[in-house]
């Protein structure tokens, strides 16, 4: 095939390019929009939906007077920083998990999907445990696990896409300093 180049013939590998037909239901679909494409911009969405889920499930366990009267350390952050701190590593967990899914989905990456969401929900259980429950040392205990849970996915995602990784340290990175706080916050207030 002449003017053909190798990139060319390299694209659509694992990425058949079937395309909508013209009558899809409501327009949803427009023609030149592949079936494969739109299913990946909708499983990005719905990892989007899934982690902002699981904050949201969090945050229903807000900080309230039982938090304003214990004890803190001077390094306790203010509170306006948690809000944008985890939208940002949501976000990029959800980008994480979306990239692992792309290379193969549930059937060829299931392990490491397992993984993110055992995490995911261990990261929506912390919250009540601390600020709904009140009892720091099983939110300490709780978020051990979470550590590890994370550590976990991320070696479980390493292999299979490097930058979906990379996306999970600050997140591993905001955990252990989490961890840090609420062992100083039980020792400070048992």
């Amino acid at each position: 095939m002449e003017g053909v180049t190798f990139a060319h013939k390299m694209k659509d590998i694992g990425h058949p390019a079937e395309k909508a037909p013209r009558s899809s239901p409501k327009g949803l679909i427009r023609e030149g929009v592949t079936r494969s494409g739109w299913r990946v911009a909708m499983a990005l969405v719905g990892w989007l939906g899934l982690c902002f889920a699981a904050g949201t499930i969090g945050s229903l366990a807000a900080p309230d007077a039982w938090y304003a009267s214990i004890r803190k350390p001077s390094w306790n952050p203010p509170s306006w920083v948690f809000g944008p701190v985890w939208s940002v590593l949501y976000f990029s967990m959800a980008i994480a998990a979306w990239r692992v899914w792309r290379r193969g989905g549930w059937k060829d990456q299931g392990p490491a999907l397992r993984w993110f969401c055992t995490q995911l929900a261990l990261n929506a259980l912390w919250s009540p445990l601390f600020f709904g429950l009140k009892v720091p040392g099983w939110a300490l205990a709780e978020i051990l696990v979470l550590w590890f849970a994370i550590w976990r996915t991320l070696q479980a995602f390493r292999p299979i896409d490097t930058l979906s990784a990379w996306l999970l340290w600050p997140y591993l990175a905001w955990v252990s300093f989490a961890s840090v706080l609420n062992a100083t916050l039980w020792w400070m207030n048992r």
